[in-house]
């Protein structure tokens, strides 16, 4: 298995100490020859200077009987000019080059390039000190002539004269000095090299025969090394093939181990893991998020400072889901739990030791267990509405949930063929869910409540799609399948109860057929007939038992949104509600009671800084006009805010800003009953996803009725709904 070996100083230190002694011995050479380059670099250079000063010394020589040849010439003409400044460059260097080569300091040549010169013996002193000595005998009377020679004032034949006598004798000792200078540095430059190669041929034979030394005494270690090695790993081989669990190392770059347990391939479903990356494994079998979370869980198990029992609480691949990526559909998704280990050398974290079991069996075990649970807690909270709420109540929720799903289907057998029938079937099938939750919600039944909602997280995301296409449909048969399910439970639990209660009255059977045209359809109408609920005959006790409903309903509104809300109600218990009325007017109450809740009456911190009650006043009144039936619903809220409305019109590119500007209260009244419009920032189980009002809005239009709304900014909002009884 690939880890990090403890290494044992003492058992290494003869390897360590011979390695670093061969490293010394090339070092050495590698230093030697270095030095000696550099010298016979400094030698190689000594001769080119002398020979400088040699040919420099002719050309001075030359340039003088020149100029004694050519006396009386015009000193202004070129080949005057040209050879009196080359006499004076040449002297120059003659001057600096013999002390340099006396100093042994360092030289600059015509490119601009420096040397350091060597210091010299005291035969190359001696004749470096003999050309120096006829130098300066030369030397003077040059400069003296090349004091006043292009002066035509000034006659400087005889300066001339004196210098080109003095060079007759002064060139010949200076060449053979210059010439036994040279002779004597290129001697003493072969002698060191001569010494030189000596030296590295023995350097070499000496690195040789230690290296075949040190191969000889630690090549049988090693192999001795490697054989106790080939053992561990044998053994180490042996567990990885017997254990039944999946077991790896990861590093820190998420790279798995080069030995794994055999387990581990049928476990993860791959043949080939050694040395592939983690991540690179997960890829697609888990979610991007859950990926993302994973590389940062493993990181913080390497960082030494946090705690491993800390870290290991946020485990994010405990019994997590692996997704099948192979051909073989048979195979279904697995749940793998994998367990994270620190492995440490000395105090390090070395490798991290990953233990992972298939635990499908078990989560399947858990989820049937878990389905069952919420089952029965369904069916406690069914029975716990049906014994806590009018028969008539129910059995009204019961007629009602199958005729929004009836309306849903025959929405959806609808194909439509235009982006704007699609719009219309969306905003349609939006408005029946909505009225179905809403009533759910005041039974208190959750289970519908949270079908409904996840309809309606699906119904809003195609809503926020633009392009639709009839295909966008077909996931909504799923929750009316779910929704008729639950309707046809309670509707039996009703029965069992109603049989079972000795004076319960006669039940009867309400069959939902719906149309079974249409494919989306199909599957939700499977369960299409159920048994309704209780038939029974309240009298005078309905209404009553209506304003409890909404009490309640509002009260636990308010509980969800952090309010407190008063019902009041003159009118409901004395006035009776046509029966062609009753529906329609159940559900208007509910969209603008749930409405004044969450939209008008303000938070309890809100109203008291404002000057009002900490509890919300809701008013319910109905009104029997003789043609015509009215109902009311006003709070002392914080009436509706136009401004509000701009800026989300805005906000959401809905109106530009010059536009929205130019709307009138009545305009943003339309807008704030459009589908999908909501001031409310973030939608919840209560609202915030602009349908309530357009629920409201499409019934008043159903029954041609009519819709009022007043509101006082701070103060309050009442709607008036007016509804022909005939």
């Amino acid at each position: 298995m690939a880890t990090v070996p403890n290494v044992d100083n003492k058992r290494y230190q003869g390897l360590i100490i011979s390695i670093a002694l061969f490293l010394s011995l090339i070092g050495a050479l590698l230093a030697f020859t270095f030095y000696t380059s550099n010298l016979l670099e400094r030698n190689t250079a000594l001769i080119d200077q002398t020979n400088q000063v040699a040919n420099s010394a002719q050309a001075v020589i030359k340039d003088l009987f020149d100029l004694d040849s050519s006396y009386g010439e015009d000193t202004n003409s070129p080949h005057i000019q040209r050879v009196l400044s080359r006499l004076e460059q040449n002297t120059a260097l003659i001057t600096s080059s013999i002390a340099a080569i006396e100093q042994g300091s360092t030289i600059t040549d015509a490119e601009g390039n420096s040397y350091d010169l060597p210091k010299i013996d005291s035969q190359a002193q001696t004749n470096i000190a003999a050309a120096n000595e006829q130098w300066k005998a030369l030397e003077p009377k040059i400069q003296t002539y090349l004091k006043d020679a292009d002066n035509i004032m000034v006659t400087s034949a005889d300066e001339l004269t004196q210098a080109v006598e003095q060079a007759k004798t002064s060139s010949l000792f200076i060449n053979d000095s210059l010439d036994n200078l040279t002779k004597d540095v290129f001697d003493s430059a072969q002698r060191q090299a001569t010494t030189i190669r000596l030296i590295q041929v023995l350097g070499v034979a000496a690195i040789f025969t230690y290296f075949l030394i040190f191969v000889f005494f630690f090549v049988r270690r090693l192999r001795e090394t490697d054989a106790e090695a080939l053992a561990a790993r044998q053994e180490t081989q042996e567990i990885m093939e017997t254990v039944n669990t999946g077991l790896f190392l990861l590093d820190k770059d998420l790279n798995i181990g080069q030995q794994h347990s055999r387990a581990l391939n049928n476990i993860i479903g791959s043949d080939s893991l050694a040395g592939e990356n983690f991540t690179n494994v997960l890829r697609g079998r888990i979610s991007d998020k859950d990926l993302k979370t994973t590389q940062q869980f493993i990181e913080q198990l390497y960082n030494p400072r946090v705690k491993e029992k800390l870290v290991d609480s946020l485990n994010p691949l405990n019994k997590v889901m692996l997704h099948n990526l192979s051909d073989d559909k048979s195979l279904d998704n697995r749940f793998l739990d994998f367990k994270f280990s620190r492995v440490y050398d000395n105090k390090d974290i070395a490798r991290i030791l990953v233990n992972v079991n298939d635990v499908s069996d078990a989560v399947y075990l858990e989820q049937r267990l878990e389905k069952e649970r919420s089952q029965n807690d369904m069916q406690i909270e069914m029975l716990t509405t049906i014994l806590n709420v009018n028969p008539k109540i129910i059995n009204e929720f019961i007629g009602n949930t199958q005729a929004h799903i009836e309306k849903m289907n025959n929405i959806l057998k609808n194909p439509g063929s235009s982006q704007y029938e699609l719009e219309g079937k969306l905003k349609a099938i939006y408005r029946e869910m909505h009225s179905l939750k809403g009533e759910a919600s005041a039974l208190k039944l959750h289970s519908f409540t949270k079908i409904a909602s996840d309809a309606e997280d699906k119904l809003h995301a195609l809503q926020n799609q633009g392009q639709l296409s009839g295909n966008d449909f077909l996931p909504l048969a799923v929750h009316l399948d779910d929704l008729l399910s639950l309707s046809n439970t309670i509707a039996t639990l009703g029965e069992r109860i109603n049989r079972s209660a000795p004076t319960a009255a006669k039940s009867s059977t309400v069959q939902a057929p719906i149309a079974t045209q249409s494919p989306v359809a199909d599957h939700a109408a499977s369960n299409a007939d159920f048994d309704g609920g209780l038939d029974i005959d309240l009298d005078n006790e309905a209404d009553d038992d209506l304003l409890s409903f909404y009490n309640e309903f509002t009260k636990e509104i308010a509980a969800r949104q952090g309010k407190q809300v008063q019902l009041k109600s003159t009118t409901l218990t004395q006035t009776s509600i046509p029966a062609n009325l009753a529906k329609p007017i159940k559900e208007i109450s509910i969209q603008l009671l749930r409405n004044a809740v969450v939209h008008g009456i303000e938070s309890p911190s809100v109203r008291h800084a404002t000057g009002k009650t900490d509890v919300g006043i809701i008013d319910l009144e109905v009104q029997d006009n003789g043609s015509n039936f009215m109902l009311v619903v006003q709070d002392d809220g914080q009436g509706i805010n136009y401004d509000s409305i701009r800026n989300k019109l805005i906000e959401e590119g809905r109106f530009g800003t010059e536009e929205t500007n130019q709307l009138s209260k009545g305009d943003l009244l339309k807008q704030l009953f459009s589908s999908g419009f909501s001031t409310k920032e973030h939608a919840d189980e209560d609202g915030g996803r602009g349908v309530g009002l357009d629920i409201i809005k499409a019934k008043v239009k159903e029954y041609d009725g009519k819709l009022n709304v007043n509101s006082e900014l701070g103060q309050m909002t009442r709607f008036v709904i007016t509804l022909p009884k005939a």
